[in-house]
């Protein structure tokens, strides 16, 4: 853990679900405790028991949770889709450069789509997924 850590830490705000995502009664939670939310969990099992091939991937930071688990995932051979507007990420500084979080943010996306996951709006990723299931 990050000395100075403030969020995403046991007993905090950070590691609450917001109320549109709550989940329902019964839905498997993976606990994660790293950026790459493979790491030291049973996610891979969990997906693989379940025939999944294709992931969707949101959330937050994008320079961090979202960059490390869309590159494991390509590496453990998951399609992966990223949701550009459902993450989210903040202000940088390297070298005394202050880097806006805009800025941040689609530094990441461009470097996850030169490779590692197609990256598109949360309503394209909905939009396929939805032509998939009424096909």
């Amino acid at each position: 853990m990050k000395k100075g850590a403030t969020f995403f830490l046991p007993g905090t705000e950070g590691i609450n679900f917001h109320e549109n995502i709550t989940p329902i009664n019964g839905e498997t939670i993976i606990e994660k405790h790293f950026p790459n939310s493979f790491r030291e969990t049973n996610l891979n099992e969990y997906l693989e028991s379940k025939g999944v091939g294709e992931l969707v991937i949101c959330g937050m930071m994008s320079h961090m949770c979202i960059d490390a688990t869309v590159r494991a995932a390509f590496d453990k051979g998951y399609s992966c889709f990223v949701a550009h507007d459902a993450c989210a990420t903040r202000d940088l500084v390297f070298g005394g450069i202050d880097i806006p979080a805009s800025h941040v943010h689609v530094a990441y996306m461009a470097a996850l789509e030169a490779v590692y996951a197609k990256v598109q709006s949360a309503e394209e990723n909905v939009g396929m997924l939805t032509k998939r299931l009424t096909a």
